[in-house]
């Protein structure tokens, strides 16, 4: 079928036109362009766009944020592959049919966003997540999502994801050799294996909704179990390399209790002149807090 282009203002789509359920369908099947913003539209040549084609964007490594129109029913077969830059894109709020590895390799994809009309958006970081972490496309359902059932799911996933063996993976890394995957030390290994937890759980405690009383727990434990001053302490790197200018994450951790009187000194010198509403933070923590007999007792969280 032969195609067709559609201009955008430094680019262009090219698309053909099938039969569908609607009659005369859009199926998206490439893109060009240099912009990193891209909405695409609802309607060309007066057709509903209904698919995004297999492999149609792939490697489009400038695109940043993506708008997919409300008409979309159907994500091809590896249509947004290797598109490393990505960071957000905004669902049809609708029955949507993905192929396989839709966004394979998108790890810098921070929101999977369904704008929905009476504004009870689900949670956008937890959608992409569960791509970026686990690549359950099965979660990537704009209708279910942020649902019970689809919390539910989401949470047995995360926590299957966080009892699985650092050391899972290791001998393959081994094999293929340095070139390919980086690193064949065992030690940085299991640090970017619990990295990843720590990340996760963050990410899941900062979007509470339907989180389950000992769930909470199970997340809270890990991550004291590899603050500052443990064996393991990708639970203060995460935060002190990643995040140390976003406060809901300092915060976070404070809150939980992986800030320690024991550890205090050690974080203050670590964190340095490098995140100064960090260290503000934590100093103004302590201060508060000179007059408990713990004084750090009061940073348990009040969920």
């Amino acid at each position: 079928m032969k195609e067709r282009e559609y201009a955008l203002p430094n680019g262009s789509l090219t698309y053909e036109i099938r039969k569908g359920n609607r009659g005369e369908e859009i199926v998206i099947t490439g893109f060009s362009g240099l912009m990193s913003s891209l909405f695409i539209p609802e309607e060309i040549e007066g057709r509903p766009v209904a698919e995004i084609g297999r492999k149609a964007f792939l490697s489009k490594k400038r695109l940043r944020h993506l708008c997919l129109p409300s008409t979309l029913d159907k994500i091809d077969d590896w249509a947004f592959g290797y598109c490393s830059g990505l960071e957000s894109v905004v669902l049809p709020n609708g029955p949507l049919t993905l192929g396989r590895a839709v966004f394979l390799e998108c790890g810098n994809l921070k929101k999977l966003e369904v704008p929905r009309d009476d504004g009870e958006n689900p949670p956008a970081e937890l959608m992409a997540a569960a791509v970026t972490f686990f690549e359950a496309y099965y979660l990537v359902d704009p209708v279910m999502a942020g649902e019970k059932e689809w919390l539910s799911k989401f949470d047995n996933r995360m926590l299957s994801y966080l009892h699985t063996d650092d050391h899972e993976g290791y001998a393959k890394q081994v094999l293929c050799g340095e070139e390919d995957y980086g690193s064949t030390d065992l030690e940085a290994f299991l640090n970017h294996r619990r990295r990843s937890k720590v990340r996760l759980l963050y990410l899941r405690l900062l979007n509470p909704i339907g989180l389950a009383e000992e769930v909470r727990g199970e997340l809270k434990d890990y991550l004291l179990a590899h603050t500052k001053g443990c064996p393991s302490e990708e639970a203060w790197e995460v935060v002190r390399e990643e995040h140390g200018e976003e406060r809901r994450y300092f915060e976070l951790f404070a809150e939980l209790g992986c800030l320690t009187e024991e550890s205090f000194d050690a974080v203050i010198q670590e964190i340095g002149e490098g995140c100064p509403e960090m260290k503000a933070y934590f100093l103004r923590v302590k201060e508060e807090r000179i007059g408990y007999t713990d004084f750090f007792e009061g940073l348990a969280l009040n969920w």
